[in-house]
């Protein structure tokens, strides 16, 4: 392997190369970061949508199979049990944790004493400033061609922006999925690159076969773009039946269709059909615009349980990258991986050559 894919990250991180599997709500489970991990890659388990009984049974089963804790943990500080999140990667000395809205300083402090890295994921250089402050030890920026929720600044002007700005490794992520653009961004000066929609379809992913054909058959970027319609904020998707419904409704009518579903999708919060009336006539006289955000915004992981797990894609929300379009089979994670390093090498390489090559021509 070549010396140009050997960087801060891959020293740090102790990966093999610098490729991060990104965590991914119902998508990054064990299984997809343990075939990163044997592909030589970097992998993070969502920790924010893994039941709480669950996570540390999920941890356990990465080091088991992998033989070792070189992975992270993804988590929210608003989930309920996100110092459980912080607890475990303590207790299982996990790499690194990742996350956007992160922790206090006090916390992050803990986690550093601790040898745990701490990798947020920011969309502006004010953030990524910000999070230095606290104590970060690596930045992961994502350009606006990123999937679910994402700024709107494109990677191509955030990353050079972020690198001037900030004194500490910067992973560069949305819109890689090959190795022509991991070479671009370790020759703009990023300490590697972090994917989600890419390793999202592979065949190592847990997504329904019914929702990964969906992903295919996207040919167009454009169909791949940001609404404000789930919870008011900028969230990049896969158009569908859903997403067309809520952008058309009325603030009434989106309110009605976001208490459904948190109804007919989340039984288990006790909310019966006489609650639900009684919450929309209240929000009716109040603000239905508001209301319908407040409960899309909690209803979320149900609506990506929705299509990521149980497999109806018209039926919730698609989160992508635009790169999606430009992916056409499942391959696993690990041959993935090897397939990005080989081609970044040879344009690496090639660079390097032209570079000597010019050299000795000036020369004589």
């Amino acid at each position: 392997m070549s010396a140009l894919l050997q960087t801060e990250l891959t020293r740090r991180l102790g990966c093999q190369y610098p490729i991060i599997q990104t965590a991914m709500g119902w998508v990054s489970d064990a299984n997809l970061v343990i075939a990163t991990t044997r592909g030589g890659g970097f992998g993070f388990l969502a920790g924010a949508t893994i039941e709480a009984s669950q996570l540390e049974g999920e941890i356990k089963k990465v080091i088991d199979a992998t033989g070792g804790s070189n992975f992270g943990l993804n988590f929210h500080m608003f989930q309920e049990n996100a110092m459980q999140c912080v607890e475990l990667a303590i207790k299982y000395r996990l790499k690194a944790v990742s996350y956007g809205r992160g922790p206090d300083k006090e916390t992050i402090g803990r986690l550093k004493a601790a040898g745990v890295l701490c990798i947020p994921t920011v969309g502006a250089v004010k953030h990524a400033i910000k999070a230095v402050e606290l104590g970060a030890d690596i930045i992961t920026i994502q350009g606006s061609e990123g999937g679910g929720h994402t700024g709107g600044v494109p990677t191509t002007i955030l990353l050079p922006q972020v690198l001037d700005a900030v004194d500490v490794p910067v992973i560069a992520a949305g819109g890689y999925s090959n190795g022509r653009g991991l070479a671009s961004a370790l020759a703009a000066g990023a300490a590697g690159i972090a994917m989600g929609t890419r390793f999202m379809m592979t065949s190592d992913s847990p997504t329904p076969q019914q929702t990964l054909e969906r992903y295919l058959a996207v040919q167009d970027p454009q169909k791949i773009r940001v609404t404000l319609a789930v919870d008011g904020m900028r969230h990049r998707m896969v158009e569908n039946a859903f997403i067309h419904t809520l952008e058309g409704a009325s603030p009434i009518r989106k309110l009605w269709i976001a208490l459904s579903s948190a109804r007919q999708w989340k039984r288990e919060t006790g909310m019966t059909f006489g609650h639900m009336i009684s919450t929309f006539f209240k929000a009716v006289k109040e603000d239905p615009a508001q209301m319908s955000q407040v409960v899309m915004s909690a209803n979320q992981p149900v609506l990506l349980q929705r299509s990521m797990v149980q497999g109806f894609p018209d039926e919730g929300i698609l989160p992508s990258g635009q790169v999606a379009a430009a992916i056409n089979e499942l391959i696993s994670a690990p041959e993935l991986i090897a397939q990005i390093a080989g081609d970044a090498e040879t344009c690496l390489d090639a660079l390097v050559a032209r570079a000597n090559g010019q050299a000795l021509e000036e020369a004589s």
